[in-house]
């Protein structure tokens, strides 16, 4: 299983959540732990279709909170496939501590808040270099006060 970290439309009542669900067929995805990065970085929700984008910058921006889930084989070519990776998001190694919820249940703090580990993000490093004069966010949700309506990708237009 690999580690990954999900910071934008794929994270828990996202719009693309349910692409994480068994039902998918996509792979296998578990839930793991919030957490946010350690290195600041610059969030961004860019182009015509508001997407969030972890731009490859770190030192910038602020610490990301996101999710971690274990994947499985099938799940991680499905996510790279779902991300453009390489061509438009890479996946990179990223330092993480962990905030919250743990999976498995069981309610209550956590036992393992606090505690570090590495996962990998989809950040880039291709970008508009008028990205980095937009808002830097710290979180993200599609019905965010941001007031940018995330686009789905099959209501875009491809010209």
């Amino acid at each position: 299983m690999t580690l990954i970290f999900v910071y934008g439309t794929l994270k828990r009542g996202q719009p693309n959540y349910y692409r994480m669900l068994p039902e998918q067929a996509n792979g296998k995805a578990e839930f793991y732990s919030h957490a946010h990065t350690v290195q600041r970085y610059p969030l961004v929700i860019a182009g015509r279709y508001n997407i969030p984008a972890l731009l490859n910058r770190p030192g910038e921006g602020h610490r990301v909170q996101g999710e971690v889930y274990r994947v499985d084989d099938t799940m991680l070519a499905f996510l790279d496939a779902f991300e453009c990776c390489p061509s438009m998001y890479q996946r990179t190694l990223v330092q993480l501590e962990l905030t919250g919820e743990e999976g498995g249940g069981g309610g209550g703090q956590n036992p393992t808040a606090g505690r570090m580990m590495d996962a990998f993000v989809y950040s880039t490093t291709s970008y508009q270099p008028d990205w980095l004069q937009q808002t830097f966010y710290n979180s993200y949700d599609a019905n965010g006060s941001h007031g940018l309506k995330y686009v789905n990708r099959d209501d875009r237009e491809f010209n």
